[in-house]
């Protein structure tokens, strides 16, 4: 199986080549990649912790689903796919906004990326693949702003910064 490749982009979003994702990891360079938050009727957020064999961030904490889009794709598309692929479900996405952000992780790798935020509701439980996920819980948001403060260890390093610009947009947009 060929490695999956990552979008080298500039701060504009216009994309500017093509990097194997481990080295575009190691080497820190922007590329594109998405963040999906999946929403309930009890305006919960749909968490799911990391499989255990991941090669890094393994049973943390993170958003509804997050990855890379592959080339030709829309954000839209790929959030689409990759939630499917992780929780085994579709449901609208709708992208919110997008932004830069730097995270290295503890393993020399780093995520250097221009994120683009999505967000969709659903109500069922997910079918989880065990390839990509351990487990899953609904979380109401403001639970997960407190959480984070007192056990910050249990959260992946990307969700702890995509997460706060997430609720900052709801609190000035009043999604």
């Amino acid at each position: 199986m060929t490695e999956e490749k990552v979008i080298l982009v500039n701060e504009q979003d216009e994309p500017i080549g093509l990097m194997n994702k481990l080295e575009a990891h190691e080497k820190a360079v922007l590329h594109r990649a998405f963040s999906v938050f999946v929403l309930n009727s009890k305006n919960e957020i749909m968490l799911q912790q990391r499989a255990h064999h991941k090669y890094h961030s393994p049973m943390l904490w993170t958003n509804t689903c997050c990855s890379h889009q592959r080339e030709g794709e829309t954000n839209i598309q790929a959030g689409t796919r990759r939630l499917y692929e992780e929780m085994g479900f579709k449901t609208e996405l709708k992208e919110l906004f997008h932004f830069i952000y730097k995270a290295p992780f503890d393993n020399g790798l780093t995520e250097h990326e221009l994120d683009h935020v999505m967000i969709g509701y659903y109500n069922d439980e997910p079918q989880i693949n065990p390839e990509e996920v351990e487990t899953w819980k609904w979380m109401c948001i403001e639970a997960v702003r407190q959480d984070m403060i007192q056990n910050p260890n249990i959260y992946t390093v990307w969700f702890k910064i995509i997460f706060d610009e997430f609720y900052h947009y709801l609190e000035d947009h009043k999604l």
